[in-house]
């Protein structure tokens, strides 16, 4: 049982010594707009750009001075104040494809090795659940293409298997629809037979090892146990139940694949998972792709319409019309209700994408932006983040960093400094030891 079941308790059994870090229990939801959202229409807008570059939409002013957003994000422009925004993301080295670039940034790592561990699962090793079955979560695994699938986000990477996210939900089965289905692992079907089990279990033990042995065995007999009644727990399946809130608050945060997996991130890291994932889709708009005649999959990889998606400034599934919006409304939805829960300060928020887009617009069909690496916007909330500041700066046209660049293990040793982990830590796999982090956290951004 124990060995079954991903990101889950058995993690401690033999957890490096860095499980036991930290009296408090921190939490990050990182939101992950996969296909990689343009910085210069959204965060990082150009408006004195030349034609071509700047695109149609204009800054507007925020509640902190200075610091300006796309027009389409109106409610995260009133909550400015609670979150920083990076301007000088980039990847070393010209990393343009989804498949290399999403895995950089989810392990934090530039070069990461192909059998590097995503972050979600680090956080499942070394300081797992102690209140939930599963310590790592992932919402929506990948909709459509699978370029869009990390290639290590099933495996666990080095770490193995037991450390892989929990997969929640898919394009027919997510909070949005009625009937949302909660993963199998928490539906023990038959009661009775499941304590059969548990007793046969208990009778199962061999005796007569050595004392080494014996304390093996008693931490696996405590490990099942624990398994046991975190299983049987119903407030695990009630996390689940999106339905339990009231309609204002799903009202809030919409009712759409995106707001409503935002809903479901919040309750979940409230029932004890540490780590959860949100994959930024945010389903097919209305009237599809504006003419093209490709499937909708990720929301944010908005090239136009030379690959059949349709305008990337119209209202579309893959347009900015219809998907920043949506990401405006439930993005602040989750910032707000963590912040009104008192769950924001332990709770880091982070938004990004896998890379930016290209400063000059691709007008071959109707236009898009290609994919770009060398410069891109991320946002930082809650889990100690000072909010009401731009850290970094790009160029006049937002193609290259100017000031104060971010790798991918920046970022990732920004994140495990505020979640608390040493960034000293290593982990071995095959005797091999290395380190979670060979990045600089932006210490600044703190306080």
């Amino acid at each position: 049982m124990g060995m079954s079941v991903p990101g889950m308790v058995a993690a401690r059994v033999d957890a490096n010594p860095a499980g036991r870090l930290g009296a408090a229990e921190k939490s990050c939801i990182f939101l992950l707009l996969c296909g990689g959202p343009s910085h210069l229409d959204t965060w990082d807008l150009k408006p004195n750009a030349p034609d071509g570059i700047r695109g149609p939409y204009k800054p507007i002013a925020t509640s902190v001075p200075g610091m300006q957003l796309s027009e389409l994000h109106t409610r995260m422009a009133t909550l400015t104040q609670d979150f920083a925004l990076i301007r000088s993301m980039n990847h070393p080295g010209n990393i343009s494809n989804h498949f290399d670039a999403m895995h950089n940034c989810l392990s934090g790592q530039a070069d990461a090795p192909a059998d590097s561990a995503y972050m979600g699962s680090v956080l499942a090793k070394i300081r797992p659940s102690s209140r939930n079955l599963v310590s790592y979560a992932w919402l929506i695994k990948c909709v459509g293409d699978p370029v869009f699938c990390a290639p290590n986000i099933g495996t666990g990477g080095h770490l193995g298997a037991l450390h892989s996210p929990l997969f929640v939900g898919s394009a027919t089965n997510h909070p949005a629809l009625p009937g949302f289905k909660a993963p199998e692992m928490f539906n023990v079907n038959d009661a009775d037979r499941f304590e059969l089990r548990r007793r046969l279990l208990e009778n199962i033990d061999p005796a007569g090892h050595s004392p080494e042995e014996n304390l093996a065995l008693k931490d696996w007999h405590d490990l099942r146990g624990k398994a046991f009644e975190l299983a049987t727990d119903p407030r695990g399946r009630e996390a689940f139940e999106v339905d339990r809130e009231s309609d204002k608050v799903r009202d809030r945060y919409g009712r759409h694949p995106l707001g409503q997996n935002l809903l479901l991130a919040r309750r979940l890291i409230e029932s004890g998972i540490s780590f959860v994932t949100v994959n930024g889709w945010t389903g097919p708009a209305p009237g599809g792709s504006e003419g093209g005649a490709r499937p909708v999959s990720s929301s944010w990889d908005m090239h136009g319409g030379h690959m059949g998606m349709g305008n990337a400034f119209g209202s579309g599934s893959y347009g900015m019309g219809w998907c920043l919006p949506l990401l405006d409304e439930a993005l602040s939805a989750l910032l707000t209700d963590l912040k009104d829960r008192g769950l924001l300060e332990r709770t880091l928020v982070v938004v990004v994408g896998e890379f930016g887009r290209s400063p000059q617009i691709n007008t071959k069909g109707a236009p898009g932006r290609l994919h770009w690496p060398t410069c891109y916007s991320a946002i930082l909330a809650g889990g100690g983040i000072r909010g009401g500041q731009v850290y970094g700066e790009s160029d006049r046209h937002g193609g290259y960093v100017k000031d104060k660049p971010v790798r991918p293990q920046d970022l990732g040793a920004t994140i495990y400094h505020a979640l608390d982990v040493p960034l000293n830590v290593r982990l071995g796999a095959d005797g091999v030891s290395r380190p979670i982090t060979t990045g600089t956290p932006m210490l600044s951004l703190f306080g």
